[in-house]
């Protein structure tokens, strides 16, 4: 038998059960934010997780003997940096993320940067020391570190400086097709730096005969570096002027021979003499070059020996063809 209710309890009854089921609605609507931040909480923290990289014990033994090797260069400490080297390029040789193999280990940028910050180091070492066997070796072991590996690293503020410090090195060493050959590999980007636009104008200068924009170059270096080199590139161009006048004149007056050999004291001149042309006489302010060219050997040309080889070689083309 079903309660006859009146109006007015019937509204009071609807609207107990609104507010039942409003209840019910907002206690879902809780308990779903509740798993929904608890299952994001827990998809974040496995994602770091797997992101997180542990560092390798090897790989923190290397940056603590880099950064030995980088105090003993600060103190000039040359024989401990060699050695510190030389156990860092050892420790290197277990990293496969390394040129030439380019793996994809968990660590693997980290790595590739601090190998090319070590060889990096290394190139300038060797200019420190100024060992010019050294520098071509460590230029490339790190050269790869520029090319294979550019778009896996930031770019490094000391590429631009070393690779024109390399610039340097084959012009000193007369190595003119493998400057142009490595200008060649040059990026636009590079080509626009100051220490490579420093290289090239001196090749450009050295090859015009300019030999005075090549000696006033040395006071306008665009990085501290640069010194080294630019003092071998200023002796070799002035061996070239000493064997050119020594062809040329019979003899120069003091003047005329230090500014032709561009120094700008007398005492310059004479320690150059004195050092790398012992056999020039300097008598009364007067450089006497007659010395120098009878000392100098006359070879003769073995013409007939000259000719036999010439037709011998006509002999063996005329057979091939």
């Amino acid at each position: 038998m079903g309660i006859l209710l009146d109006p007015a309890q019937f509204r009071a009854l609807e609207k107990v059960e609104f507010l039942l089921e409003e209840q019910a609605k907002a206690a879902t609507k809780v308990t779903k934010f509740h798993f929904h931040f608890h299952f994001s909480g827990e998809i974040q923290r496995k994602k770091l997780k797997e992101t997180k990289i542990v560092m390798d014990p090897k790989l923190t033994e290397v940056s603590q003997n880099f950064e030995r090797f980088k105090a003993a260069l600060v103190r000039h400490d040359y024989d401990s940096c060699n050695n510190l080297l030389c156990q860092l390029k050892v420790f290197l040789t277990g990293f496969r993320s390394l040129p030439p193999l380019f793996e994809n280990t968990p660590n693997a940028v980290h790595e590739l940067t601090v190998a090319r910050d070590i060889y990096e180091h290394a190139v300038l070492l060797s200019v420190k020391i100024e060992d010019q066997e050294a520098f071509e070796r460590d230029f490339f072991q790190l050269k790869p570190y520029y090319t294979d590996a550019r778009n896996l690293l930031p770019p490094s503020p000391q590429e631009y400086p070393i690779l024109g410090l390399n610039l340097l090195r084959l012009l000193v060493q007369n190595r003119i097709a493998e400057f142009h050959t490595e200008l060649e590999l040059l990026s636009t980007s590079a080509l626009e730096s100051p220490c490579i636009k420093h290289a090239v104008e001196l090749e450009q200068s050295f090859m015009e005969g300019a030999y005075n924009r090549v000696l006033s170059a040395r006071q306008t270096v665009p990085h501290e570096t640069f010194g080294y080199f630019m003092d071998l590139l200023a002796k070799t161009v002035r061996d070239e002027i000493a064997g050119c006048s020594e062809k040329a004149y019979d003899y120069l007056s003091i003047n005329d021979a230090r500014q032709m050999l561009l120094f700008s004291s007398d005492k310059e001149l004479l320690e150059y003499v004195k050092e790398e042309h012992p056999e020039w006489e300097i008598t009364n302010g007067v450089v006497y070059f007659q010395k120098a060219k009878e000392s100098a050997p006359c070879k003769e040309i073995p013409s007939l020996q000259l000719i036999n080889q010439t037709l011998s070689y006509a002999r063996e083309l005329e057979r091939i063809v």
